[in-house]
């Protein structure tokens, strides 16, 4: 591939660029010249480089590759940076490290494809097009959520699904820990939460409903080092890694493990084994306040994110209304019913993550029943997303028919199972706008951005996460930093850019 073209297929699309007549060459004589503050950017550029290049890429004063933090880009926000590639110097400058970050990630790209392979490329000319760019993100927020909860990943592919965000600019990694279907992140103080809850039984086959079952024993949890390895691994690619942990609902591991913090704490609950929503919730008493206290102590231990999800949604409260004590609770607290205890439950949640420092988010249902110290998730309807910012919230718009990776792909009937009679193509996930059309300019402040989903009840392997995830994620990537761009113009681009996922051996969807 001509290195002039390959300026053409950037994804996303960069705010500005203008290519110029000529090229840099990278070599073994090819030196960095590393700002103050730049170290870590460089570390990363000889990381990600070294497999493919073997160029060592040294320090010197006279380093032909500069890498500089500049306050005078301080307008280009915490992400934007400025990048000139001439034939004898490339200058790569950034207000923040996080912006020079995302620039090495488009130095990259610029690269002949080869360069992001995991193996030596012997014969290959690493030439970097001589181009102009000036780049900052449309929004703050660009997310991508993984469930680890239905199915369990190893925590060496986790890493590699951070190194495809950092390339794509997703900046947040939204990781789903807990959920009906097990529990994946250890606490000390409820060692059973991984022991019992991290495994179960079967998994059923099909959609929620089915009657049929695999009869395969599933289960797998992370060590704590192993989390706050992956948390460091991911900060230095500029990528937040927020944890998930699902109340009051989707709790069915944890109360399979400790069954005193549900309604009925007589019954013995196993780890569900179905799909759907479980009935089964916590109770509201002080000791389940304690335990959810004591497990996002952890979490917050582990992960330095301003953001913790807490879940929230599908919450039954059948279990709460046939309840003598959160019945007594409900009035007691001045609630008109057993189900308003949903929002006083995430309320006490919320207040506890917010005096430590931390801003609790949420998946809404209707945009307008969380908390107001929530960020929500508007998922149900595009519409929530305007109700929720003109309510003050802070909104990340996951509308599932724009952002559920596990949706299929197309009509065809050979693709792999998917959630029943649901289809997000590319062009759908593309031209999905996070900011509500007739959002005012106070309502379009509100919104931070858009993530992709990807919920696991038919996703098994790293392979078919890549395959569920690619191109899609790139579209939405690209949609997210660039803003509305035009579709042939992405379709070309994305028709270059996929010699960089064979590159990286990333089993795509054609």
């Amino acid at each position: 591939m001509p290195a002039q073209r390959s300026a053409l297929f950037l994804v996303p699309r960069p705010t500005k660029s203008a290519p110029r007549p000529g090229h840099f060459t990278l070599d073994a004589d090819t030196a960095l010249h590393i700002g103050a503050g730049a170290e870590p950017a460089a570390d990363l550029l000889r990381t990600l480089l070294a497999p493919a290049t073997g160029l060592p890429l040294g320090a010197s004063p006279d380093g032909q590759l500069t890498l500089t933090l500049d306050p005078g880009l301080a307008g280009l926000g915490d992400e934007g940076y400025g990048l000139t590639v001439a034939p004898h110097a490339v200058l790569l400058r950034a207000a923040h490290l996080t912006g020079l970050l995302r620039g090495i990630q488009t130095i990259r790209q610029l690269l002949p494809p080869q360069a992001l392979s995991a193996n030596p490329q012997p014969d290959t000319e690493w030439l970097l097009p001589c181009i102009e760019i000036t780049d900052l993100p449309r929004h703050p927020w660009r997310g991508a959520m993984l469930d680890v909860a239905r199915h369990f990943q190893p925590v060496s592919y986790l890493r590699r699904y951070v190194d495809l965000l950092a390339l794509h600019k997703i900046g947040m990694f939204h990781l789903h820990l807990t959920d009906d279907q097990g529990w994946r992140m250890p606490v000390a103080a409820y060692p059973k939460l991984t022991e019992i809850g991290g495994h179960r039984a079967e998994s059923q086959q099909g959609p929620a409903g089915s009657d049929l079952y695999d009869g395969v024993p599933h289960g797998g949890s992370y060590t704590r080092a192993e989390l706050a390895d992956l948390v460091a691994y991911a900060a230095a690619r500029g990528v937040t890694v927020m944890p998930e942990i699902e109340m009051p609902g989707h709790v069915r591991a944890a109360l399979a493990a400790y069954p005193e913090l549900g309604n009925h704490p007589e019954r013995s609950l196993d780890v569900w084994t179905r799909w759907g929503v479980c009935d089964t919730v916590l109770a509201v008493h002080d000791e389940v306040l304690d335990f959810c206290r004591t497990v996002l102590d952890e979490v917050m231990d582990v992960f330095p994110s301003p953001y913790i999800h807490v879940g929230g949604e599908e919450c039954p409260t059948a279990e709460w209304t046939s309840s003598t004590a959160a019945r007594e609770r409900a009035v007691a607290q001045g609630l008109s019913s057993p189900a308003a205890l949903h929002g006083w439950f995430l309320g006490r949640i919320g207040e506890f993550l917010v005096r430590h420092g931390r801003r609790p988010v949420g998946w809404a249902e209707t945009g307008a029943e969380l908390p107001l110290d929530f960020t929500v998730m508007t998922w149900r309807d595009a519409a929530h997303t305007l109700t929720a910012a003109r309510r003050g919230h802070q909104v990340v718009s996951a509308y599932h028919r724009a952002t559920y990776l596990d949706y299929a792909q197309s009509e065809d009937p050979r693709e792999p199972p998917a959630q029943s009679g649901k289809v997000v193509d590319l062009r759908t996930v593309h031209t999905h706008d996070p900011v509500p059309e007739d959002a005012d300019a106070q309502a379009a402040r509100q919104v931070l951005g858009t993530q992709a989903q990807l919920w696991t009840e038919f996703v098994t392997t790293p392979e078919r996460v890549e395959y569920l995830t690619y191109p899609r994620l790139c579209a939405l990537a690209d949609r997210a930093w660039s803003g509305p761009t035009d579709w042939d113009d992405f379709r070309a681009r994305l028709d270059g850019h996929t010699a960089r996922l064979d590159a990286l051996d990333v089993r795509y969807h054609p």
